[in-house]
Formats: structure tokens, C-alpha cells, sequence
């Protein structure tokens, strides 16, 4: 096993959780839009707007997060009494797995972020909101209701905007309370003084906000684990999590300070870092709550990170993503392309999540030979995976008689898996691949040249879902059948 085929198992398991997550809700907004001119009022860009879309913010976005990776939440949050409180409660209300305690004060707004974003790149940010510590009696009124839900959670999230809801004394109750039922504390801090956050088991700050804790440079890999380490003995935590931008992660646990975890960062193209962040803190929380160690929580962490900075958007790492992102890097490495049957299906979710085509081809591949490199070439032009099914030892034997295969197949699998046009290759034992295109349902069968359409076998089963048949162009001369005979004409003579 790798660490990848580990994790993509391990992602199931959050589906399992039930997270409590209390801390300073929001609205964000978004307008997107198109720039076509300046103002001729002043130098700044015209936005004509298309669409606005409204959704999560601040711990709601961690809520978005956790659901979408399955778990089931347990939200504590304040609000104020006015539009944005209930256009909040209207998208809360939709999800029965959200269980929301709001409370209300009638002189603080609900917090909005509106964005506004053209060509896929934000513009401009505008808050409105009032920073306020909240009063006693909502400390306390915050504090009881976290509480009654402890007995039920696996994991306790603090998402701490610096808004006024987790005053020191609501953060150090709660921490208080989680502790003697063995919850883990994960806390997505703010300002200076993380001694508020004692006794918690992670933090989870970015690189800036690391070094206006600590005061330390934060810069090389050296550095950021210095100021953890510094940060670990100072505000009495168990573990601190660096988020690192294009640098990736680092990871500092007070039981192995001499061991810290580097993890670099995994996304291809960063189109919004808009909270990243939160997606973290839930991906960890949800781990941590599933009683993953903290190590591997922080691998998932990271993977998931890496899918929502590829997207527009306060956006969401679902668990269909995760496991297609593991997947996908395991079969870059060359590692399992070999599967099963069921190890295939889960793939090809993944990869139609992605919206990606699948493709499949068949044959025994006994003598690996050009025209069988034209048709996996060819195959996989017209998809985005391609998906081989080769007959197994004891079907090639029934087909083609006892002196078959010359290669078996797990060999023929490890061939075909080593070129970079097959993405899986799966081995079935029956003298037909009926029962594989009956289950995979590809969206193309590609059959070589010397095949007609209506000779094509499952070629009826993959028409009658919508797919499409082709045939691969003829190369005449190559076959396995034509090498072996030659070679034996040439050993008589």
C-alpha cells in the first residue's frame, strides 16, 4: 500500500463523524462580472454584472466543508436580527445533517463579505460588520449550548475571526469541557495572543498570522518550524499546522518536535484562495473525529486544500474529489493500475465527477505488438481514460487453446500498465467482457479495424445506454496469433 491508496481509503471514514463548530458566521457574496471599460468618472475598471450568488462564510464555510466530505454538524453561531441573518437561516435549512443553535443580538449585524470578481480574478473585497466582544449573557448562552453538544461529537472546531463571538473565556470553557471527554480541539486562530487557545490540540495558523504570534520570521522551512515549535511551548498546545501558501504545510507536534512533516503544495493552478483555510480546518476536524492520526489528517488536509484553490470561490473539497485526487497520483506514479473490478468502479465515480470520459478497450495482449500500441493510442484520443480489460490465464486458455497465453496476466497487466495512453487495466475471467462494459458503462468502445460494427461483442450493451462504438484503424500483418506462427516457422526451418 502507498500513502495514496491509503488515504483515498481512509476518506470514506469522515462520512462517519459528527463535528461541533462554533464561531463567528457570515455571508459571503459574490458578483461576478465582466470588464470591458474604465470609468469615466475616475481610473477604476466598470463591472457589468451577470450573476450574484450568496452562500456560507466564516465557520459556515467550514460547515460547507464538513459537509461535503459527509459529516454530519452541529453548528453554534451568533447573528444578528436582519436580512443576511435570514438569508443565513435559509441556506442552513436545506441540510437536515446541519444542526444549527443561532443566537441573535439586536445591535450587531450579521457579518458580509462581498466580492466582486471578473475574468475569474476578484477585484475587490467590501465588509460590512461590527467587531464587538459579546456580552456576558451571550458568553454564557454560547457556552451552553456547545456544551449540550459535546456528548455527542467526535470533534470540536473553533473558527475564530476575530468578530467577538470566541471571547478568552467562551475558547477556554470549551476547551475545558472537551478535554475530560477526549474531543480533539481544532482551532482556526486570530491576533497575538494564542495563550487563549491553551490546552487546545491543534492551531491552525497561516504564515502571517505566525509570525505576529510569535514575532519570528516565518520565511524558509527552518524558520516556520522554529516559531512553531516556539508557539507550541508558549501557548500551551499539542500541535501547530502552518498553512504555506505555494509552500504547502507544516506540521509540529509537541510529543516530536525534532520531526516536523513538510507537505508541499499540491495544486496545479491557483485560481482563489478564498477560504482555503476553513477547508483545512474541516478536513483535519473531520479526521481527527474519525480517529485518524494527525499526520495522515494533514496529508487529506492538504489534498483538499489544493482542490479549492483550483476553484472560484469560497468553494468546497467533496469527498468524490478527494478520493479521485489520490487515485489520480497513484496511478501517476505507475503504482495499481492493475485493479479490480470494484477498485474500478471507484475510479471511474471519481473521474466522471471530474467530468472526464471514459474509453475501453479489450484484448488478450499476449505479445505486446505495434498494432496493439496504435489501438490504445487511438483508443485513448477519443476519451479522457482508457480502461483495458484483458482476458484472464485460464479464459485465454479456453479461447485459444492450452499453448496460451505465452505471458500470464499479471504480466500482461504490468505491461499495459506502463504506457501512458491505458489509465487502468482490469483482468476479468470470463471469455467475454459483456459483464465488464455492463458495469462500467463506458461512454466509448474502441475495437481495432479488423472488426466490423455489428461483430463488435457488448458493442448492443454500450449503444443501448447511449454510448458510442468505434473502430480503430486496421493495421494488417500484426497480430499475436501471425508472431507466434512465424516464429515457429523459423525455429523448423
Amino acid at each position: 500500500m502507498t500513502w495514496d491508496s491509503d488515504l483515498a481509503e481512509l476518506v470514506g471514514r469522515l462520512a462517519e463523524v459528527r463535528v461541533l463548530a462554533v464561531g463567528d458566521l457570515m455571508l459571503d457574496r459574490f458578483v461576478y462580472g465582466a470588464v470591458e471599460r474604465i470609468s469615466p468618472e475616475a481610473p477604476v475598471p466598470v463591472l457589468r454584472i451577470e450573476r450574484e450568488q450568496a452562500m456560507l462564510g466564516g465557520v459556515g464555510n467550514v460547515v460547507r466543508n464538513l459537509r461535503a466530505q459527509a459529516a454530519s454538524v452541529c453548528l453554534v453561531a451568533l447573528l444578528g436580527r436582519d436580512e443576511a441573518a435570514r438569508e443565513i437561516k435559509g441556506l442552513l435549512r436545506d441540510d437536515v445533517e446541519i444542526e444549527s443553535h443561532l443566537l441573535e443580538e439586536d445591535d450587531r449585524p450579521t457579518t458580509i463579505k462581498t466580492r466582486y470578481i471578473a475574468g475569474g480574478q476578484q477585484m475587490l473585497r467590501a465588509d460590512r460588520e461590527r467587531v464587538q466582544a459579546v456580552s456576558g449573557a451571550i458568553e454564557e448562552e454560547i457556552i451552553a449550548r456547545a456544551e449540550a453538544d459535546l456528548g455527542l461529537a467526535q470533534a470540536l472546531v473553533l473558527s475564530d475571526y476575530g468578530k467577538g463571538v470566541l471571547t478568552g473565556r467562551v475558547v477556554q470553557r470549551l476547551i475545558a469541557a472537551a478535554r475530560p471527554r477526549a474531543v480533539p480541539v481544532i482551532i482556526d486562530p486570530k491576533g497575538s495572543d494564542y495563550t487563549r487557545y491553551s490546552g487546545a490540540t491543534l492551531v491552525t495558523p497561516n504564515r502571517r498570522e505566525l509570525t505576529e504570534a510569535t514575532g519570528m520570521p516565518a520565511g524558509s522551512d527552518e524558520e516556520v518550524v522554529a516559531a512553531a515549535a516556539f508557539l507550541i511551548e508558549r501557548a500551551g498546545v499539542e500541535a501547530v499546522l502552518v498553512t504555506r501558501s505555494q509552500d504547502g504545510m507544516t506540521l509540529l507536534c509537541r510529543n516530536a518536535p525534532d520531526a516536523p512533516l513538510h507537505l508541499p503544495a499540491t495544486a496545479r493552478e491557483v485560481y482563489d484562495v478564498s477560504g482555503a483555510g476553513d477547508t483545512v480546518v474541516a478536513t483535519v476536524s473531520a479526521a481527527l473525529a474519525a480517529g485518524i492520526d494527525l499526520e495522515s489528517a494533514a496529508r487529506l488536509a492538504n489534498a483538499a486544500a489544493g482542490i479549492v484553490v483550483g476553484k472560484v470561490g469560497t468553494a468546497t473539497a467533496g469527498s468524490t474529489e478527494l478520493t479521485a485526487v489520490f487515485r489520480a497520483r497513484e496511478l501517476e506514479t505507475g503504482e495499481a493500475k492493475s485493479v479490480t473490478l470494484e477498485d474500478a468502479l471507484s475510479h471511474v465515480e471519481a473521474w466522471r465527477a471530474q467530468g472526464q470520459s471514459i474509453g475501453f478497450t479489450n484484448g488478450v495482449f499476449d505479445l505486446l505488438h505495434p498494432g496493439h500500441i496504435a489501438l490504445l493510442r487511438e483508443a485513448k484520443a477519443h476519451c479522457d481514460r482508457l480502461i483495458v480489460g484483458i482476458n484472464s490465464d485460464a479464459s485465454v486458455r479456453r479461447l485459444k487453446g492450452d499453448s496460451r497465453p505465452i505471458q500470464n496476466d499479471a504480466a500482461r497487466a504490468l505491461v499495459l500498465g506502463s504506457l501512458a495512453a491505458v489509465d487502468l487495466v482490469v483482468i476479468f475471467p470470463e471469455d467475454t467482457p459483456e459483464p465488464l462494459l455492463e458495469a462500467l458503462r463506458p461512454d466509448v468502445l474502441v475495437k481495432g479495424g479488423d472488426y466490423s460494427i455489428d461483430r463488435v461483442v457488448g458493442a448492443d450493451i454500450v449503444r443501448a445506454y447511449g454510448g458510442r462504438v468505434m473502430l480503430a484503424n486496421f493495421r494488417d500483418g500484426h497480430s499475436t496469433t501471425k508472431s507466434i506462427e512465424r516464429a515457429n516457422k523459423g525455429k523448423s526451418v
